[in-house]
């Protein structure tokens, strides 16, 4: 895809604060998820295995979505959750931290972030790796394969300027996991709903613990595609590492929320992130 992302980064920054667009399909419909982070990428069965073993599982948060329809539901926290064979449903994304940024030429200010974004060059620490989310690669290729809009051209409309400077999808790129076929491979069952006692309301108030947050990644590295299953000794292998997990991105998010009361300055990335171990960005060519 050809994309104009130098200065960017609408598609990894919650931008709605600057200017609200109008509509948000993310977060309205019958299946609501119950946290207000935007643009939350899901990631698959293999982008949850290769975040945990490289030790990044403290990175990870789980988006669960309640439902008007009891027969589709169960009821934890006292919320109707979407789910399955009685089985609450989730998605694992990448979590969203305030940070100092100044998208689209705006001045500096505290935005919801991708924990991966540098909020200094305003791209992503991990584009070149191996945990790159296979979603990520592909984007905004599945939009304009579905004839959704995309980010860049929400952007364009509310800032000006071009960012989707080519609007034809890719022809290599990956079929969406819709429907039943995202079951087990992006899409996953939580098999204990009594053990979500708690963990709901938690989330609901964005304060997930560290084994709230490795109990959902050990579910969903366990999946199997297809299913509702899951795998006992890979979920307990996965909670683990995502329990141990000490990573600078996930240091990164602790220190960057207490640090809100002080000015927005994307230089302060060199303090909370690089000086933990955060990769550096290659900037933008002239």
């Amino acid at each position: 895809m050809e994309v104009d992302c130098e200065g960017c980064a609408g598609c990894c920054v919650d931008w709605r604060a600057l200017c609200d667009p109008s509509d948000d399909q993310e977060h309205d419909g019958s299946r609501p998820p119950l946290d207000d982070v935007f643009n939350l990428v899901p990631l698959t069965r293999e982008d949850v295995r290769a975040f945990a073993e490289a030790g990044y599982g403290d990175a990870l948060t789980p988006r669960l979505w309640t439902t008007a329809d009891r027969e589709e539901a169960v009821t934890v926290d006292g919320r109707d959750l979407a789910a399955v064979d009685g089985k609450p449903v989730f998605f694992l994304g990448l979590r969203k931290p305030p940070k100092p940024v100044a998208p689209f030429g705006t001045d500096p200010r505290w935005l919801p972030t991708c924990a991966f974004l540098d909020p200094a060059t305003l791209q992503c620490r991990i584009h070149d790796a191996d945990v790159y989310p296979e979603e990520c690669a592909d984007y905004p290729g599945h939009n304009l394969a579905l004839g959704a809009e995309t980010e860049c051209e929400r952007v364009e409309a509310a800032f000006g300027g071009r960012r989707l400077l080519d609007d034809a999808p890719p022809e290599d790129v990956d079929a969406p996991l819709l429907g039943p076929q995202a079951i087990g491979e992006k899409v996953f069952c939580y098999p204990d709903p009594a053990d979500l006692a708690g963990v709901v309301d938690r989330l609901v108030a964005d304060d997930l613990s560290r084994a709230d947050r490795a109990a959902f990644v050990g579910v969903a590295a366990a999946g199997s595609p297809g299913t509702t299953e899951v795998a006992p000794a890979v979920r307990e292998r996965y909670e683990a590492l995502a329990r141990a997990a000490d990573s600078w991105a996930g240091r990164s998010v602790t220190d960057w929320e207490a640090r809100t009361a002080a000015a927005p300055d994307p230089a302060l990335a060199a303090t909370v992130e690089e000086a933990r171990g955060a990769p550096p960005t290659p900037g933008w060519d002239a």
